[in-house]
């Protein structure tokens, strides 16, 4: 099964709903819909309407993140996870780039995805590597932290999935090259393999994905999806990335 998942970030008001019907109408009728699910992350703001809209359609609605705690706190605009539930959300985004940019440690990562997977959302945890860190050959290394520092053996993972995001190529247009891409997604595998002690989960690539490249990253058998930012904002430009990996 592979997966789209579309990160809306700080995008989208009530009447946005169009673009997911338009997703949601080709996706119902694509001949290929059994071989993937959609996922989209829209604000905090849009979770609850979305996800009653799309109750029994095919489009699952998840959170861009969650709080590192359980239930209630006193931390203003903080949501948790059984909130995010309790409203509709199916998954939750973790450790996005720009929220590990804005002082999200590990401690609080490994927080976020125990809480999130005690109330039932299914985890995508986010790790990548800078460009002076890519410079410096430490890809491998940073990777391999990211995930030991937050996933335990002990957490479901059947209901976790891994997004490789390298933050250089978040919305620059660059994207790593294909024996590079393979390496590391191989890689991922081998250190999730080691902390579950079976089967990986599944491992998406995101940055700068869009139609026209999505066709290359075909060729890496590895890569079980893509995590799609920009290019989700618009129905055709999802769509287009969906119908060229399948072409």
């Amino acid at each position: 099964m592979k997966f789209f998942i579309g990160n809306w970030k700080m995008f989208g008001v009530p009447k946005s709903i169009n673009i997911l019907n338009k997703i949601n109408s080709f996706y119902s009728k694509d001949k290929n819909r059994n071989k993937y699910r959609v996922i989209m992350t829209p604000p905090y703001t849009l979770i609850e309407s979305y996800a009653k809209n799309f109750k029994n359609k095919k489009i699952s609605i998840g959170s861009q993140n969650c709080y590192q705690k359980e239930q209630f706190s006193s931390d203003t605009a903080a949501v948790s996870p059984y909130m995010l539930r309790s409203v509709g959300a199916k998954y939750t985004l973790v450790g996005h780039s720009d929220n590990r940019g804005e002082g999200d440690t590990n401690a609080m990562l490994k927080d976020k995805v125990k809480y999130a997977l005690k109330n039932n959302l299914k985890v995508v945890f986010c790790i990548g590597e800078n460009k002076s860190e890519k410079k410096n050959k430490k890809t491998l290394n940073v990777l391999k932290n990211q995930l030991t520092k937050v996933l335990e053996k002990k957490f479901n993972k059947s209901n976790i999935i891994v997004a490789y995001e390298p933050i250089w190529s978040i919305g620059t247009g660059k994207i790593p090259t294909l024996l590079e891409l393979e390496k590391t997604t191989i890689y991922i595998k081998k250190v999730l393999k080691n902390i579950f002690k079976k089967n990986s989960p599944a491992v998406l690539y995101g940055g700068s994905v869009d139609g026209s490249n999505v066709k290359i990253f075909k060729e890496i058998k590895e890569i079980d999806g893509f995590l799609i930012g920009g290019a989700s904002k618009s129905s055709k430009k999802f769509i287009d990335i969906i119908k060229n990996y399948y072409r």
